[in-house]
């Protein structure tokens, strides 16, 4: 096994035992985050039904501040601002295999400052 097959594995292994522990409902989504080298996405999850209900990313926008945390922090005000017009006040952060740190901190944060309780 390589090294990057082991780094692969160890992350996947992380990111099953964090979502674990976590399950998404239609009144308490599950908001999966996932940050990758040049853009953040997000999305909130039905884990009863298996539909995403309400997501936002940095895919195809136009202009875009060179800072991913800046990124992150856009991301999560606009979650927040879709589940709100599907009436979602609560839901449950998914982290996958990040630690709650940095990124994914300023995006949860900036969904918390759009009214969405985390």
């Amino acid at each position: 096994m390589s090294k990057l097959d082991k780094l692969r594995a160890v992350r996947a292994q992380r990111a099953k035992r964090t979502r674990a522990k976590l399950h998404g409902t239609a009144d308490t989504p599950r908001i999966s985050v996932f940050i990758s080298n040049t853009h953040v996405s997000a999305q909130a999850i039905d884990d009863d039904s298996g539909k995403t209900i309400a997501s936002a990313s940095t895919v195809g926008v136009a202009k875009l501040p060179a800072n991913l945390t800046e990124r992150a922090k856009i991301v999560g005000e606009q979650v927040a601002e879709a589940c709100k017009k599907k009436k979602i006040n609560k839901a449950i952060l998914d982290r996958g295999d990040k630690q709650y740190h940095g990124r994914v901190k300023a995006l949860a944060d900036a969904a918390r400052e759009k009214g969405l309780e985390l």
